[in-house]
């Protein structure tokens, strides 16, 4: 017998331009419809070049570049991109760079009100989403405001040539995570699982191709829109287990946040799949009709030469206990009961990399 449909849905308020140079050749534009004539463009060193090439595009209406993002955006640096903004008169925010970068945007989006322009050249997803998240004193919090999704999303292909292959890979495993918890969230509906699925088959068929050929610009733009597509349904549905286990490790462990989704997710989906069979029957047919998907994901990413255990990212057995607890302490949604036994259980085997293993 088949369930009635039932769903609500609300759409994210964001422009989106796509195409190749628009780093460039679009920023400026974007900041001009938005009225904004003295902007700040945030950033981390490693991405101070690219940064640099669109704040010059966009001539007087950059007040200034600020080059300090750091991962899990840490209160003290989101204070001193606040001060910054506000000791130039910034009247908006241009975020350039990964996740790191946009989250700073976003923190000085949350604390200022300043309209926020995102300008991503990694698959993190963050710019689709209305989603904030700051650390302090060794723990990881996160909230949803309006204020700090971005205005525009100005995707640019190109960006993302520089971007290693090692980092490419398990960028594009977090956006798949972003698509994988949407299909089973409680806020679900059947457009955002359409995208999912999308985003899915998207990503997971442009990954090989970009780790074959760094270069091609081609496969490039494939997963830049996978990651638009897992973004915008992370954007859209409320995170369960796998992404609360994930800032529990970077928060509190400090480990490197693509990294770590890249190794907890088939692990995190192999704990739920029992209580989520449509979902798992969606991946299905988006990894091309493979019959074990959390295998299918960890051989993607492995294959690829990406990290398979939390052990080789530097946990420590001994904070595994102590990850469990974290994780356990929040209430959060999830389809499958979230237990301190079995919480630890899955953290056990990620940490060890084996295969993961489905226990109804």
């Amino acid at each position: 017998m088949n369930t009635p449909l039932d769903f609500s849905y609300e759409t994210q308020p964001a422009r989106i331009v796509f195409r190749p140079g628009a780093a460039v050749s679009a920023t400026p534009d974007e900041a001009a419809r938005l009225g904004l004539r003295r902007v700040l463009v945030v950033c981390g060193g490693r991405g101070e070049d690219t940064a640099r090439a669109v704040a010059d595009a966009l001539g007087d209406a950059c007040a200034g570049l600020h080059a300090e993002a750091r991962m899990h955006v840490p209160v003290e640096v989101a204070d001193r991109a606040v001060e910054a903004a506000r000791a130039v008169g910034a009247d908006g925010c241009v975020a350039v760079g990964g996740g790191s970068a946009i989250g700073l945007g976003k923190a000085i989006a949350l604390r200022t009100g300043l309209p926020l322009i995102a300008v991503p050249s990694t698959y993190s997803g963050s710019e689709m989403t209305p989603v904030w998240g700051l650390t302090e004193h060794g723990a990881k919090r996160t909230g949803r405001d309006p204020a700090v999704q971005p205005r525009s999303v100005v995707y640019d292909p190109e960006l993302t040539l520089s971007l290693p292959v090692p980092l490419t890979v398990t960028s594009g495993v977090n956006a798949l995570a972003h698509a994988v918890e949407a299909l089973y969230a409680p806020d679900a509906s059947p457009l955002v699982s359409l995208m999912a699925e999308e985003g899915v088959r998207a990503m997971t068929g442009a990954l090989p191709l970009v780790a074959a050929a760094p270069g091609d610009l081609d496969a490039r733009g494939r997963a830049l829109y996978g990651a638009w597509l897992c973004g915008a349904c992370l954007g859209a549905t409320t995170m369960g287990l796998h992404h609360k286990l994930c800032h529990v490790l970077g928060g509190a462990f400090g480990l490197p946040h693509a990294e770590t989704h890249t190794v907890v997710l088939p692990y995190a989906l192999a704990y739920n799949a029992p209580a989520v069979p449509r979902a798992i029957t969606a991946l299905s047919r988006a990894l091309g009709g493979t019959d074990d998907v959390p295998h299918a994901l960890r051989a993607l990413a492995g294959d690829l030469g990406a990290p398979r255990s939390l052990a080789e990212l530097g946990l420590k057995k001994t904070d595994l206990a102590v990850a469990a607890e974290q994780a356990v302490a929040q209430t959060y949604p999830n389809p499958r009961e979230v237990t301190l036994g079995g919480v630890l259980a899955l953290l056990t085997a990620a940490y060890e990399g084996g295969e993961p293993s489905v226990d109804a």
